[in-house]
């Protein structure tokens, strides 16, 4: 009997290839860093140790870095990205959202500006008397307090927010943070209403489609505001900024299309909007550039940190980012935070305090700034005692915030517990420091 010859079938064959591809491509692919911006990537490749591989956390941890370095990732997330985007209208960024005619928002700043996230009155008003007690402290001590409150792009834009979200507006945190400023004989600067007074006649958009802050144009038009502002307040000359030219286009620079960069699509669409780009610079002065401002902001002050203005006009004064992070950093190549300085000594260092906040981020208003430093000076004791107690958690969630394998844990932990990123890395830090099982 003639022995039976073994066949293949070739659509078994090209099944089985294509099976393989993606594993075949991530071994012979040398660059498999995932260009993909607003993800949290551990580019750091698990070191194997049998100890690891008896508890379980190599193979955890490989498979997380496999995850994020196999080698169509970034392709696939922007084909994901894009099916969304293109049948739902959707976008895959955390937290924003797609309005009318593509302008994209944070959703937070879409119910500030509807009043959807009202502040209790009672812990505003805590908050600004606070602030009024370190106001009248610093001007002892020829130092000035400016709380500015900010727009949003939900306000800024209300016209292009998707329906679902537009109902009568009958109160905000602009509102009553204004109210009661004005009430208390708080130094403030009401930026929203400047931006809203502007914004019929403004040649130039203040706000771009596809960005999260105000436009570059709006921003030049808030650091000549906040110059002007601090001069009154603390009778001093400063370096003003100016321009002489405007470059007008259709292609977003800088920050004006740092959503659509998160984005993360297969295919941009067109930004199909004229956007205005002043050719600024500050007066080069050094005998007016004496005035040191400390501000302590969200991420809406990057902008202007980013023209220079602490050096150009601040007279090399900080800024604080989220009161965390100290801008610029005084090591290069290290990051340093601010509960690793002397409070006090940083403060009365500066002639004006600036809190900038847009209203979006108005509930966590100075991120305990205004607490921290109103019990510094009115009861150091139990001030330096806490302070002491938090440096252990604080060294841990700095280390969270510069691993990038701690930090993609929390983050996969503040969206599972709906929480804030921060407050993730607190809990994270807590149970590092033994402080929580």
């Amino acid at each position: 009997m003639a022995a039976k010859t073994k066949t293949y079938s070739i659509h078994c064959v090209l099944a089985f290839i294509a099976i393989l591809f993606p594993l075949l491509a991530t071994l012979t692919n040398t660059d498999d860093k995932p260009n993909l911006v607003g993800l949290v990537i551990n580019n750091e490749k698990p070191v194997f140790s049998w100890s690891d591989w008896f508890t379980g956390s190599y193979q955890e941890a490989r498979t997380d870095y496999n995850n994020d370095h196999w080698a169509f990732k970034e392709k696939m997330v922007r084909l994901n990205n894009q099916f969304y985007y293109k049948a739902f209208n959707q976008i895959r960024v955390n937290n924003f959202v797609i309005g009318k005619e593509d302008y994209a928002y944070s959703e937070g700043y879409i119910f500030s500006a509807f009043g959807d996230d009202l502040m209790p009155e009672e812990k505003v008003v805590s908050l600004l008397e606070k602030a009024k007690v370190i106001q009248d402290i610093l001007k002892k001590k020829g130092i000035d307090l400016l709380l500015v409150y900010a727009p949003g792009k939900g306000a800024g834009c209300k016209e292009f927010v998707e329906d679902k979200y537009v109902h009568e507006v009958k109160n905000t945190n602009h509102n009553l943070f204004v109210s009661n400023s004005k009430r208390l004989n708080i130094n403030h600067l009401d930026l929203y209403a400047y931006f809203e007074k502007l914004k019929p006649i403004s040649p130039y958009p203040l706000f771009p489609k596809f960005g999260h802050h105000w436009s570059y144009y709006g921003e030049c038009l808030a650091v000549d505001t906040i110059i002007k502002h601090i001069e009154d307040l603390h009778h001093c000359d400063m370096p003003n900024i100016f321009w002489n030219t405007v470059d007008v286009i259709d292609t977003a620079r800088n920050r004006d299309a740092d959503v659509l960069k998160s984005m993360n699509l297969y295919s941009n669409p067109s930004q199909d909007m004229k956007l205005a780009y002043p050719q600024i610079a500050f007066e080069d002065d050094s005998l007016k550039n004496t005035t040191r401002v400390l501000t302590v902001s969200d991420s809406y002050w990057y902008g202007p940190v980013y023209m220079g203005i602490n050096q150009k006009a601040f007279a090399y004064g900080e800024f604080w980012y989220y009161y965390n992070r100290v801008v610029p950093s005084r090591v290069a190549g290290q990051k340093t935070e601010v509960w690793e300085l002397d409070l006090k000594s940083e403060i009365e260092n500066n002639q004006v305090i600036m809190l900038l906040y847009s209203d979006g981020n108005l509930p966590g208003y100075g991120n305990t700034f205004i607490q921290d430093v109103y019990e510094m000076y009115t009861s150091p004791n139990s001030f330096y005692v806490k302070f002491e107690r938090n440096k252990q958690i604080q060294t841990y969630a700095k280390q969270i915030r510069e691993i990038p394998g701690l930090l993609k844990k929390s983050t996969l932990k503040s969206k599972d517990l709906q929480i804030p990123l921060d407050s993730a890395i607190k809990l994270d830090a807590m149970k590092m420091a033994g402080l929580l099982k």
